[in-house]
């Protein structure tokens, strides 16, 4: 089959059926693509035509969107297969088998993120996933620079930076300076990105040319800016979502951050103008959409929505641009995604694009056009996931606006961080990922719209000021921390009065050996609510049918979860104004109070910690993933703030 017939027979096939497109109970479009991935996969992700894998940048780009999957349906399944592919490579010392850091590959890195994000998990041989981060961040202190400080893309290509290495260390470099508190990597991030924007942006278009030889040695480098010669859609796109993606580590008040903001904003209305206003797609050499031969191409496509609309999710964009990434997307589940045997296909993606080499490709127009399409090639099907799941999550827009904030006050508990060693908060925090945080139940409301903070300090009308939902959970005892700030009755004036007014309050208690629950109680009582000394649920083992609490049906919180695992729990006094929300037998387990403009829910359990939320522990009929959701859900709906 000739170039240009694979193109319309690909084209051809792509729609999906009226069937799947209006079926009410269709799983989402990220998970079943997604699922296809895993079918195709199921062992191991061979690239290409590849007999064997290997550690790879595809490899990492399809773990990312996995990832998302798994936050957005609770569905451990998805993890498992991270897991099982990262073990595959990564021996218990931490080497990682195939790589190779004598390369000084940019693209080997891009798999970093899946390392640190199970080696700050309580999984076995956390240690491993830790060590192998390293060694790619070991990488980065050797790897060959521009005269300018700027990363060669690979070792084998001097003096040359590409659109594409952006996205494949950056990201990765960023977060492990996170994880790792170490500052200094921030700023060589930004430097990365001011160069690049320096150094490939077109003053004409706006457009970013693929790749910039400082040498201007090569055959394909412009003899005066070093640039190559075109506008490549995909290696535009690696570079938009790098822009996005860095900035979920980069610190708030980093002087650069507003810089790479600002990137963003550049960006957004170039990538509009290209936009193909009937297909809704973009060509594949970006400004000569209608010279012949050039088409309309899936992955860089599938980039671009993801860039759009989590631009918007974020704030970085006017609400605007949700338009364009919504025209994006329709393009491409018209162009692109087929339903062949029950599952989905991804086509339309172009197998390649580089410079240089062997045989010399040598950036021109011609060349872009000769490397072939591919069907189900992961560099478009990674990215259609990912916008997917960025395109569900703009279905959801209950906490657009809100902010909900975890206390670190009255819960202060101290340990040493096993990747820097120093001193950290943990237990109930959004940033904890062990078993005890609450990262997951935090991104489900960062998926609402809503942003996440933590407060440290003693509440005051000060601190409260712009939270919609203030959460307390399991106040510390003598026993955790030896000097620890219990709630006091300025704090229930403050609380009180900051309810009255409209903000949202959640009071998450614990069994009663592990939670300070008389001077909580002062707080809980000037609600209607009291924690009582008696312990329910005491789950032996696995035992964990002992923990089951039943939600009866048209619960007005929990509208899709049927059955929560919520052990070890101090039950409930209701009077006044509280209402009891669950019970179990004669005991009430939840209750919610109106107060003034504003609500509050007290909990004796503080259950919904990712230990019992992300899927991986408890059975499948217990559905604390979907409890979690709806109460993220009915508490953004609550607030009353102005």
């Amino acid at each position: 089959m000739s170039f240009r017939s694979f193109l319309f027979a690909g084209l051809f096939t792509a729609s999906l059926s009226t069937q799947a497109q209006t079926a009410p109970a269709a799983r989402p479009m990220s998970q079943r693509m997604a699922d296809a991935f895993i079918s195709w996969h199921p062992d191991s992700i061979l690239i290409g035509n590849r007999k064997t894998a290997r550690w790879d940048y595809e490899q990492g780009l399809m773990l990312k969107a996995l990832e998302r999957v798994w936050q957005r349906t609770g569905d451990a399944r998805y993890f498992t297969y991270i897991q099982k592919d990262l073990d595959q490579f990564v021996r218990p010392d931490g080497s990682i088998r195939t790589y190779k850091l004598e390369d000084y590959n940019l693209d080997n890195l891009t798999t970093g993120h899946a390392l640190l994000t199970l080696g700050q998990m309580s999984v076995p041989q956390a240690e491993k996933y830790r060590l192998a981060a390293q060694q790619l961040r070991k990488q980065l202190e050797g790897q060959p620079r521009t005269k300018a400080g700027g990363f060669w893309h690979k070792k084998v290509y001097p003096n040359q930076m590409w659109l594409d290495g952006l996205y494949m260390a950056e990201p990765f470099y960023a977060e492990y300076s996170q994880a790792f508190n170490q500052p200094a990597g921030f700023d060589d991030v930004a430097k990365q990105f001011a160069l690049i924007e320096k150094n490939l942006t077109d003053p004409k278009t706006g457009l970013m040319y693929h790749g910039y030889d400082e040498s201007r040695e090569q055959q394909w480098a412009n003899k005066t800016t070093g640039q190559s010669a075109n506008f490549w859609d995909r290696g535009l796109g690696w570079y938009a979502m790098a822009l996005v993606d860095v900035l979920d580590y980069f610190p708030q008040h980093h002087p650069q951050r507003q810089q790479l903001i600002q990137n963003v904003q550049r960006l957004a209305p170039v990538l509009v103008k290209y936009q193909d206003a009937t297909a809704g797609t973009w060509a594949l050499v970006m400004d000569q959409a209608a010279r012949k031969g050039n088409y309309q191409e899936a992955s860089g496509s599938s980039m671009f929505v993801y860039f759009l609309q989590k631009g918007v999710r974020m704030g970085y964009l006017d609400k605007k641009y949700a338009a364009a990434a919504r025209r994006g997307y329709d393009g491409l589940l018209k162009q692109f995604v087929a339903e062949e045997n029950g599952t989905l296909a991804f086509n339309g993606t172009v197998s390649v694009g580089g410079l240089g080499g062997k045989p010399y490709r040598d950036g021109s127009f011609e060349y872009y056009l000769t490397e072939p399409l591919r069907k189900n090639d992961l560099k478009g099907v990674g990215p259609f996931i990912l916008a997917s799941v960025e395109m569900e999550t703009a279905a959801s827009t209950v906490g657009t606006g809100k902010t909900v904030a975890v206390d670190n006050y009255f819960n202060h508990e101290l340990r040493k961080n096993a990747l820097t060693g120093q001193p950290e908060t943990w237990h109930y925090t959004w940033d904890d990922r062990t078993h005890g945080g609450f990262y997951f139940w935090g991104q489900q409301f960062r998926d609402l719209g809503a942003k996440t903070a933590t407060i440290s300090t003693a509440p005051t009308a000060a601190a409260l000021k712009g939270v919609d939902v203030f959460i307390i959970v399991d106040p510390d005892t003598r026993k955790e921390t030896p000097q620890p700030n219990f709630v006091q009755p300025a704090d229930v004036q403050v609380f009180t009065k900051w309810v009255k007014d409209g903000g949202t309050l959640v009071l998450m208690a614990n069994d009663t050996s592990n939670c300070e629950i008389p001077r909580f109680n002062t707080l809980a009582r000037a609600f209607g609510m009291e924690f009582l000394p008696l312990n329910l649920n005491m789950v032996k083992g696995s035992e964990f049918e002992q923990g089951r609490v039943t939600i009866p049906a048209g619960n007005a919180v929990f509208k899709t979860a049927k059955s929560a695992y919520i052990k070890e729990l101090a039950p409930l006094k209701v009077q006044a104004s509280a209402t009891p929300l669950v019970k179990m037998g004669e005991h009430t387990v939840i209750a919610t109070a109106k107060v003034g403009k504003g609500t509050v829910l007290a909990v004796g359990d503080p259950w919904l910690y990712n230990e019992y939320v992300d899927g991986r522990k408890i059975p499948a009929s217990f559905e604390n993933y979907n409890a979690a959701h709806d109460l993220a859900t009915w508490l953004l709906q609550q607030s009353g703030r102005k």
